[in-house]
């Protein structure tokens, strides 16, 4: 196997992909074992403070937050042995920061068909941070239902907040400062799992 080939192999893997430069220099905080160990003790907080977690729903913020309500409802089910229903909530037009930033894409919304009446939902995000991406999803869920009780999960809670809001789950309390930069990588979106923490690199003119 010469140089070339093994070159493909790494980019097909997503080894290989271009560096984002903000990320240059970022190392890693947690790894794909450290990310399940925290995913699985979510699920269990989940069951034992919703007393088994009959009526719970999960909706991920897109993207990485879909994926990790995905793994969520898979532990819960191996935990309960029940199918626990899972979504993504799209919170694009509810930002407080559209005009300040280029038009974004629209992800999706999908609601299990059990709708979120009467639910409680839990809300499942990557990184939280100033707190604005979830009044965006509170607003949202607004216009879908009313569910019983809103919770939070998140991956990792690296601090700064803007707003009064506190996640119910964390994967891991993260303090840093505002320098610096949290990025969560998942295997469906980037080909492997980590959260890497750098330092924001100075844009040269």
């Amino acid at each position: 196997m010469d140089k070339q080939d093994k070159q493909d192999i790494r980019q097909a893997a997503g080894q290989d992909a271009p560096q984002d430069p903000r990320q240059a220099d970022a190392r890693p905080v947690l790894e794909g074992p450290d990310i399940a160990r925290v995913l699985t003790r979510i699920a269990h907080e989940i069951v034992e403070r919703a007393k088994g977690a009959d009526d719970v729903v999960l909706l991920g913020i897109p993207t990485r937050g879909v994926f990790l309500a995905q793994r969520l409802a898979a532990k819960l089910e191996q935990i309960t042995g029940r199918a626990t229903p899972v979504g993504s909530l799209d919170i694009t037009m509810y930002r407080d920061d559209l005009r300040m930033h280029p038009p974004r894409a629209l992800a999706r919304t999908e609601i299990p068909g059990d709708g979120l009446d009467g639910r409680l939902v839990v809300l499942v995000d990557d990184v939280l941070f100033s707190g604005r991406t979830i009044r965006a999803a509170l607003d949202a869920l607004n216009d879908l239902g009313r569910p019983r009780a809103v919770q939070l999960a998140v991956l990792v809670d690296r601090g700064h907040r803007e707003l009064p809001i506190r996640a119910d789950y964390v994967g891991k309390n993260l303090p840093t400062s505002l320098r610096e930069t949290v990025k969560v990588q998942l295997a469906e979106e980037d080909g492997r799992d980590t959260v890497l923490l750098g330092v924001k690199q100075t844009v040269q003119q």
